[in-house]
């Protein structure tokens, strides 16, 4: 049997803040528990009377805020099994506190008196409406990707250097060094103090304690907002609008096909060279054409980014149980074998054949390697690589038995790709290097002399040297 637990918001501010109810409750009350005597009006309910038990010693003792606000419900838990209870908590019961969550969620016996948030107290310190947006966060567990940049953004729990800290680091990620943000302590009592500074001196120069919030005010520098998602689906959907650029809204799936394939080459080419500023562009690139899909896709009313979003993010969690479920995996191979395995699940019933899934539109020799890879998957292979060189070795005598024969070629280059594969080498990839290697060294032929003027002998002698320097 459970006598029930009354619960009561202190407010952000002083005792003549206080809802007339909830004091007179509180006055009526043998003790009351609290989740922290850090309040200010806990001093001058003293002064009147009230006794107070709070849980702060448990914060102590505790490594982590959830173990905290465990404890303290089974605290409550226990107690209001024994004789009804009052619980007041700082602020507003339904705002930032995590203990009301989670007697909620156990179903307790609870009656709320309410209060005044701290919300209120906070928008009239900053001279803010909270009509244009707003976020209210948690500097403990803050997730920088979910916050809103173009919107008021309110994080709580900023109690000390530290945490100050790293709230900094992970704000720096979305906003400029020197976004001006504000420190509001105490908001709404007559020690309430709001500090001005920029982001990157945040946890160097401003005082912080358990009533310190902190302030972002919305970013609305173009530059930094270019870096946002939601501006370049803008972007996108206005090219495609009826006011955007005629060669975008004029674009179909089947127009776009050759510049994805441009695209994801030259992103290749800029892995292959290893310049990360020409993968960063190149990878914008690609992107564009993703996104040109998905706008071409939300016009035509059949699908939109968040449906390809959705797609992937549920595939990759799906393929991952080793990280997302409860699979053990002892190395990279296996993690290989279970992504099959899934990926079979998902496709099988649509496929007739082992080989169905093979794209017909590769390049030849990846191609090879992935029919080569869905044959292996059931059995279709050499017991070992000496098997795949003999096979090599007789496709070599068959073609130079019939050299003029492109059918003879075919083969000995399909089992390249096949003694290639038991190396885990990419045949395709390995290819294309050579072909980059080919084209340096002759450059360098080409930039030492005439080619017209020059004999085999001397062509040899400059590639020699373009190899002897690495080229």
């Amino acid at each position: 049997m459970s006598y029930g637990i009354t619960v009561v918001g202190l407010g952000s501010g002083e005792l003549e803040q206080l809802p007339l109810g909830v004091y007179r409750h509180l006055k009526q009350q043998p003790l009351v528990w609290l989740r922290t005597k850090e309040h200010p009006v806990v001093s001058e309910l003293e002064a009147e009377g009230v006794t107070f038990e709070s849980f702060d010693a448990i914060y102590e003792a505790s490594d982590t805020f959830e173990e905290v606000y465990r404890q303290i419900v089974e605290t409550l838990l226990e107690k209001s099994e024994e004789l009804a209870i009052t619980y007041a908590v700082p602020g507003h019961p339904f705002v930032a506190e995590r203990t009301i969550e989670l007697l909620v969620e156990q179903g307790a016996n609870v009656t709320f008196l309410g209060g005044q948030s701290f919300l209120d107290a906070m928008f009239q310190a900053l001279r803010i409406d909270p009509i244009n947006g707003f976020q209210l966060l948690d500097a403990t567990a803050l997730d920088v990707e979910r916050i809103q940049v173009t919107q008021h953004v309110l994080i709580g729990q900023v109690y000390d250097g530290f945490v100050a800290g790293d709230v900094k680091v992970q704000l720096m990620e979305r906003y400029p060094d020197e976004h001006v943000v504000k420190l509001v302590t105490a908001a709404g009592t007559k020690r309430e103090r709001v500090s001005e500074i920029p982001l990157y001196e945040m946890d160097r120069v401003a005082e912080v304690d358990n009533l310190t919030t902190l302030y972002v005010p919305p970013l609305t520098d173009e530059s930094h907002l270019a870096r946002e998602f939601s501006t370049l689906k803008h972007i996108i959907a206005t090219l495609r609008g009826p006011d955007g650029c005629p060669w975008d809204r004029k674009q179909t799936h089947e127009s776009l096909r050759k510049y994805l394939l441009e695209e994801a080459y030259e992103l290749i080419e800029a892995i292959d060279t290893e310049d990360d500023d020409a993968i960063v562009e190149e990878l914008g690139d690609v992107l564009l054409q993703v996104m040109l899909h998905a706008q071409i896709g939300a016009d035509e009313g059949y699908f939109d980014i968040r449906d390809v979003i959705g797609t992937v993010s549920e595939k990759m969690v799906r393929r991952h149980p080793h990280v997302f479920g409860d699979v053990t995996v002892d190395d990279a191979d296996e993690v290989v074998t279970n992504w099959n395995a899934v990926k079979q699940v998902e496709k099988g019933e649509n496929r007739k054949s082992q080989l169905d899934g093979v794209l017909m539109t590769q390049p030849g020799l990846m191609r090879a390697e992935q029919l080569q890879k869905k044959a292996a998957q059931v059995g279709f292979e050499w017991d070992d690589v000496q098997g795949a060189f003999e096979k090599l070795e007789e496709e070599l005598r068959e073609w130079r038995s019939q050299p003029e024969d492109e059918r003879e070629l075919g083969d000995v280059l399909f089992s390249v790709v096949n003694v290639a594969r038991y190396f885990k080498l990419n045949a395709e990839q390995a290819l294309e290097r050579t072909n980059q290697k080919f084209k340096r060294r002759f450059e360098y032929i080409e930039a030492n002399g005439s080619l017209g003027e020059m004999t085999l002998d001397e062509m040899d002698r400059l590639w020699d040297e373009a190899k002897e320097k690495g080229l």
